[in-house]
């Protein structure tokens, strides 16, 4: 049985508001309806009366100033939103803070491209209420930076004549890319480097005297491809290597076949 006022139509389980009994494909009529739906073809408001001065799209939802409802909507459950490039090229525009608890994927545009356009441009910094003087100073670092995917250590020997290196360097750097720095401690002490590999720093003094002195060792990492410091291109995703693309799954970033040569070589 159907029942019909003017063009709101209910029958089988499917509330319909639409001329001519018009129901959408998606769902479906006879044996392939979908039943507990509703379909309405026009414009469609909901809640606060006058939240809207005119139909700005197909449906608009004004919060009612009833209890315990502080929001026009709430949706439980995964949602999407897929525009259509009819009202412009913002396919959600949010006006007023969003606040989002879990991580996001997207691209940048717009003031947010512009800003991490100048970021990349620039050393990058970490900035901090200052730790000693406290309210109105502040404290900025920038990161080191430079043509390799780098990592060091950094420490004192004293009473020996050895650098140990941390265990996990012999798989992640090159040991043809290893430096080191040495600054005796106290007294001259013709401290020379007199071997190394990717676990140890091998020492020697004046005299056979025991090393007292701060270290500092550098090297490139091996699990990564070098960088292709220079290379032709508009942007920063024209760099040659595919894998550092911002819709990459699952990337390779020790692919040998956009691996350059090793930008720092010390052998």
């Amino acid at each position: 049985m159907a029942f019909s006022f003017d063009e709101v139509f209910v029958w089988g389980g499917q509330l319909v508001n639409s001329a001519k009994q018009l129901v959408p494909q998606a769902l479906g009529v006879g044996n392939e309806k979908v039943n507990h739906t509703t379909y309405l073809q026009g414009n469609t408001q909901i809640g606060k009366v006058d939240a809207f001065s005119n139909a700005n799209a197909t449906l608009m939802v004004g919060r009612e100033d009833t209890i315990g409802t502080n929001r026009s909507l709430f949706v439980k459950g995964n949602a999407m939103i897929e525009g259509d490039g009819g009202s412009g090229v913002n396919s959600v525009y949010v006006v007023g803070d969003m606040y989002v608890t879990g991580s996001v994927d997207c691209l940048s545009k717009g003031r947010l491209e512009s800003r991490h356009k100048t970021a990349d441009g620039k050393p990058k910094p970490f900035d901090i209420p200052h730790p000693t003087k406290g309210e109105g100073h502040r404290l900025r670092y920038a990161c080191i930076e430079g043509p390799e995917v780098g990592v060091y250590c950094r420490g004192r020997v004293r009473n020996e004549k050895i650098i140990k290196l941390p265990d996990y360097w012999k798989d992640l750097v090159d040991v043809e890319s290893i430096s080191v720095q040495l600054q005796p401690i106290g007294a001259h002490q013709d401290v020379i480097i007199k071997r190394w590999d990717a676990e140890t720093i091998h020492l020697q003094a004046q005299g056979g005297l025991p090393v007292n002195c701060f270290y500092h060792v550098y090297a490139s990492r091996k699990d990564v491809n070098p960088l292709h410091v220079e290379y032709e291109g508009k942007d920063c995703f024209d760099y040659p290597d595919p894998n550092y693309g911002v819709d990459v799954e699952n990337p390779v970033y020790n692919d040998p076949q956009y691996a350059p040569r090793r930008n720092i070589i010390t052998i």
